[in-house]
């Protein structure tokens, strides 16, 4: 008898440990060749060059000199701006003339670290979109070339800013390399800011003028302290990925209703993060991202943010362990320990990685149809199959669409079901006991970012 108890024990384990695996349909998208073959040509050494050109600038706070005698020197964050722009019209020569490299140059008042009037330029390459309909849709990644040491008006001391954020800045100079020999349906921007060690001041500014502007960023992917810092405890095979959950745009109007839905976890910048994860598992990047459902780390923001305030979908890429020894510390030998951001700290390798992870991203987003409009879930009676609406991609790229869902515990889409060119849907499960999404498909299945439908009662 107990050995037939055991089994029937076994058997129960086997079938509850197959109900939760995930279903493949919601896995990972088939992998597009020419991004494929793209993210090959991501360099560890290209990256290594700009990182070692970016830190022999000597410092680039924000606060340094931007004159021409020290630009011609090759001294201070306005030499490395020069470069940066440089860096990007060297790659739009090579593609005919593919990109639009553009600044945004604006003067930041006094502040609680800014002591004087301060001019602040962000440099940004611009990969138009071959489709007109669908050019107005814009992805973008960024970093920030400006750096620090342990005084924030120091502007004379060595700021190598190697890993912090040099590191991200040849991320967002890799992605615009790579895919910028490649035409996508949508628009890329390949961004770099300053002014982030003072308090966001870059991100606000463009986040701001994409705002004001009508601009409509889909997806912003910040890169920031992507280094891989060469610590013990480092893991070199994950990236972390942040995403806000309950949306700092959001209305009274709409956090009452993300509260009544359950619906903390489904901000679009929530459904960005599992989408460069789902990307993760569709290329080889080298790298597994590993979702952190919150803004960002204990005491420390990042540039993402400051486009979350616009409401536009924003994540922020980081290392998986910081080393705080080399973080906004001033270049020196302590009690036999190496203070300072520099680079024999910063694995190549690894930021190679993470450039791939957003460059496929990047490609994956602007290569698939916007995402469908108006999403909706009938709630007008009781019933346990649930009917989802929603409006065609309004590119009208879009040649099917899919539904998804997941458990309300689970942290990414777990089953999909293709419904095909249709607005329409009715799915045989209990819209109370999961969360439902909808994507749209192209011919060739790029994917769209996921939809969480509103209640239509």
């Amino acid at each position: 008898m107990r050995g037939l108890i055991a089994l029937a024990v076994a058997a129960s384990a086997t079938l509850f440990a197959q109900s939760l695996q995930r279903d493949t349909s919601a896995d990972a998208s088939p992998a597009d060749a020419h991004i494929a073959a793209a993210l090959r040509e991501v360099s560890a050494q290209r990256i290594q060059a700009s990182i070692e050109k970016l830190v022999g600038f000597h410092t680039r706070s924000t606060l340094s000199e931007q004159d021409n005698a020290s630009i011609a020197a090759g001294r201070g964050i306005g030499a490395a701006r020069e470069w940066i722009k440089s860096e990007f019209e060297r790659y739009a020569r090579d593609c005919g003339g593919c990109l639009e490299v553009k600044t945004d140059t604006f003067t930041e008042p006094p502040a609680d670290r800014i002591p004087k009037p301060t001019e602040v330029t962000n440099v940004y390459a611009v990969l138009r979109g071959s489709d007109p309909q669908s050019a107005g849709r814009i992805v973008l990644v960024t970093g920030h070339y400006d750096s620090r040491n342990s005084d924030n008006f120091n502007t004379s001391g060595a700021a190598p800013g190697a890993n912090d954020d040099a590191s991200g800045t040849a991320v967002s100079l890799e992605c615009a390399r790579v895919l910028s020999t490649l035409k996508f349906p949508a628009t890329i921007i390949f961004l770099t800011v300053a002014g982030e060690e003072q308090g966001l001041f870059g991100s606000r500014h463009f986040a701001e003028m994409a705002k004001s502007g009508g601009w409509n960023i889909e997806a912003v992917l910040n890169n920031d302290i992507v280094g891989g810092d060469r610590n013990p405890q480092q893991d070199p095979n994950v990236v972390r990925v942040f995403s806000e959950g309950v949306p700092v745009a959001a209305k009274d109007d709409a956090l009452s209703e993300i509260r009544s839905l359950g619906g903390e976890s489904d901000s679009a910048s929530r459904e960005l993060a599992r989408y460069v994860s789902e990307t993760g598992r569709t290329y080889d990047t080298g790298l597994k991202p590993m979702l952190v459902f919150r803004l960002d780390r204990y005491l420390r923001g990042g540039d993402h943010y400051s486009f979350n305030q616009q409401g536009f979908a924003a994540v922020r890429f980081t290392e998986y362990r910081e080393d705080y020894n080399h973080q906004h510390q001033n270049v020196r030998v302590e009690n036999g320990v190496q203070y300072g951001d520099l680079p024999q700290f910063v694995n190549f390798d690894y930021i190679a990685g993470v450039a791939r992870l957003n460059a496929a991203t990047l490609a994956s987003l602007a290569s698939a149809p916007a995402p469908p409009a108006r999403v909706r879930v009938l709630t007008k009676q009781l019933e346990n199959d649930s009917t989802l609406t929603w409006e065609p991609s309004p590119d009208a790229r879009a040649t099917a669409y899919e539904v998804v869902w997941r458990a309300t515990t689970s942290p990414e889409w777990e089953h999909a079901e293709a419904v095909g060119n249709l607005p329409r849907a009715t799915i045989p499960r209990s819209k109370d006991n999961v969360i439902f999404a909808v994507r749209a498909l192209d011919r060739d299945g790029h994917r769209s970012l996921p939809v969480a439908p509103l209640p239509e009662r």
